[in-house]
């Protein structure tokens, strides 16, 4: 008689009809100016926002040129905020693996690489991000090291116990918390470390308000509450270690942002958001015990 094999497919990327139409939206805005024109100042493209006092002098001069130096500036912040998540990883070794989950064009991936030379892996359930990403980094020639994967951060299918260390740059907002930490647990070794920059709302001021309901609607994501992060962290054996305030901080960033060439509207509402305290931007550091 004649053996019958049988094949195991694997799950598909796109799980539910809320994940494809994130994907949709990233894979339809790949010429949004206030992504790219950024990015064209050095090659390091970034999918989240800045910290830092902006230099006022850019507004000043010669009208010609004030546009092109906004765009740098507001690329400045957004490159010192990646920084400054990558600060938090603390020491990492050459032999290392690290995970960008949901890593955009790839950015903060590229700095993780130059910084430490470790291996990089991102994931993203935008095809075109993947594509723009991993050609990032063969004109960088580090595509052995740097590698970009149409995968879902929910279950990436990677090795557990595999990873170093791994952050989420402003991307927890598309995700369950449950769902993501109890997959970053699994692939953290013990003792790796978790870093998340991350809009969250103010459960004090109890539910979400006006501005932060509109920041939802434009980017199609759902601003968790502050405290959900820290009750999702505890469940998957994630201690935090380090949380840092950064909303005084990216102020000054959306300021610049309402005045430049790239403004979307969006401003507004995460200027009220700040202000009226029921929006955060916090730092997390956790490590995986």
């Amino acid at each position: 008689m004649a053996r019958t094999t049988s094949t195991t497919q694997a799950p598909p990327v796109l799980r539910t009809d809320y994940q494809k139409a994130v994907a949709a939206y990233w894979d339809t805005h790949q010429q949004d100016p206030v992504n790219l024109l950024l990015g064209d100042v050095d090659g390091l493209y970034h999918h989240h926002y800045g910290v830092g006092e902006f230099d006022p002098s850019v507004l000043d001069g010669d009208v010609r040129t004030r546009e092109a130096r906004i765009i740098r500036e507001l690329h400045r912040l957004e490159t010192a905020q990646a920084e400054l998540l990558l600060d938090r990883l603390g020491d990492i070794a050459p032999d290392a693996r690290l995970l960008d989950a949901g890593s955009g064009r790839g950015g903060t991936s590229l700095m993780a690489h130059g910084r430490f030379g470790c291996r990089v892996d991102g994931v993203t359930i935008s095809e075109y991000q993947v594509g723009f990403a991993n050609a990032a980094a063969a004109a960088r020639e580090v595509d052995e090291r740097v590698r970009f994967h149409f995968r879902n951060m929910l279950d990436t299918g990677f090795e557990t116990g595999s990873f170093r260390g791994a952050w989420t740059n402003e991307t927890t907002m598309y995700v369950d918390l449950h769902e993501l930490y109890g997959e970053l647990s699994r692939l953290l070794d013990r003792g790796g470390r978790y870093v998340c920059v991350t809009g969250c709302s103010n459960d004090v001021t109890g539910g979400r308000s006006k501005a932060v309901s509109r920041i939802d609607e434009h980017y199609t994501c759902n601003i968790h509450p502050r405290s959900a992060y820290f009750k999702a962290m505890a469940a998957h054996g994630l201690v935090p270690i380090d949380v840092v305030d950064l909303t005084a901080a990216t102020v000054p960033y959306w300021q610049l942002r309402a005045k430049s060439p790239v403004a979307t509207g969006i401003e507004e509402a995460f200027l009220t958001a700040y202000g009226e305290g029921s929006f955060h931007y916090l730092l997390i550091a956790a490590d995986r015990v």
